[in-house]
């Protein structure tokens, strides 16, 4: 029976994502104890009663989570792994999650957690999970290419201890430790874009790309230099108002795509709504997030994403502190909008906000 739940995370945010999910667990009634090893990139949380998984996997939203990269779904660890054969407690440990998560699954994923210590462990997984694989075919357990069905998780803490697990469909990440694998565009101006690629990814979707970022549309983007976030629009044929006093890249430029305004960007508003704002400046969380609820308030975006610097302590009660400011903005203008929080892989030390206002009440 399910137990518990496996939060991957970036290493240094586990006490965040801890934070997290015993705040939403609770609000669900499945009380219980979180466990978050600092550095270990992964948080265990542990019901004080199972029958509450019920709820969790009823209710709990990975998308709704910000500091988690992937959603698990466990039963009690499984310790103490003979060297000799592996493979028959964790098909029986397959064989007690089926019972609350049946299956056959979809695909079954070995992994560790993203530290340079869990990927010692790289090569014992290559090579554990062919006949693993195997095994669990013949099981009937396997049933791979079907994306309705549920996914095997097996998340080794070591080559002798793993937690069995499952993710469900349309409720996790579809990518391995919940890391996109993205390739650094060779025109971009910096590293940066990577960031504004994969919130488009989380916030937009493919799905949905087509009709909300489209050749003809408008941005702005604050704190622009050098301009790897202009470039991701440019790159649509959208037209870009770089707003920023440093320099932008000069290929960039010459594209003819991007408007370059020299000025303070906390100052600087457009003459006319645009269809998305976007703002990666370094500044305190706070300032951004009155910005953005500013710009918000006023409805001078369709879209609008944003990165907030958290601070070394307090970063999830900075967080709820932004929250509260958006939301105190755009309520008191009677704005309805769509918020949301995500830290992605490429954010390191930051959190990604995204608003799509919706009307006006």
């Amino acid at each position: 029976m399910i137990d518990s739940l496996v939060l991957y995370c970036r290493a240094g945010f586990e006490k965040e994502c801890a934070a997290e999910i015993c705040a939403r667990a609770g609000a669900l009634g499945a009380d219980g104890y979180a466990r978050a090893k600092p550095d270990s990139a992964y948080v265990s949380y542990h019901l004080h009663d199972p029958v509450a998984a019920g709820a969790l996997l009823a209710d709990l939203r990975w998308r709704q989570l910000i500091f988690a990269r992937q959603l698990l779904f466990a039963i009690p660890l499984v310790a103490e792994l003979p060297v000799g054969d592996r493979i028959t407690p964790l098909l029986a440990a397959v064989d007690r999650l089926h019972t609350s998560i049946s299956g056959p699954y979809a695909d079954v994923w070995l992994e560790t957690a993203d530290t340079n210590e869990a990927k010692e462990l790289s090569a014992f997984l290559k090579k554990f999970e062919k006949p693993f694989r195997s095994a669990l075919e013949k099981a009937g357990r396997l049933d791979t290419g079907k994306t309705t069905l549920p996914r095997l998780h097996v998340f080794f803490l070591g080559s002798g201890a793993a937690f069995v697990a499952a993710s469900l469909p349309g409720n996790a990440s579809d990518w391995p430790l919940g890391i996109p694998r993205l390739r650094m565009p060779r025109a971009a101006p910096s590293r940066s874009t990577l960031k504004l690629a994969e919130a488009f990814m989380e916030f937009v979707g493919n799905r949905n790309a087509g009709d909300r970022l489209r050749a003809g549309q408008t941005a702005v983007d604050l704190g622009a230099a050098p301009g790897g976030w202009s470039w991701q629009f440019a790159q649509r044929e959208i037209h870009v108002t770089a707003v920023d006093n440093g320099p932008l890249d000069k290929e960039l430029m010459a594209g003819g795509m991007v408007e370059h305004v020299r000025t303070d960007a906390f100052h600087w508003l457009p003459k006319r709504p645009v269809d998305w704002l976007v703002c990666d400046m370094v500044e305190k969380p706070a300032r951004v997030a009155a910005l953005v609820g500013d710009w918000a308030a006023a409805k001078l975006f369709k879209e609008a994403i944003f990165n907030l610097k958290l601070p070394m302590k307090k970063r999830y009660e900075e967080l709820e502190n932004c929250r509260a400011i958006i939301d105190g903005k755009l309520a008191g203008a009677e704005v309805e909008a769509k918020v949301r929080f995500k830290q992605l892989y490429h954010d390191r030390e930051e959190v990604t906000g995204h608003i799509r206002l919706l009307r006006s009440r």
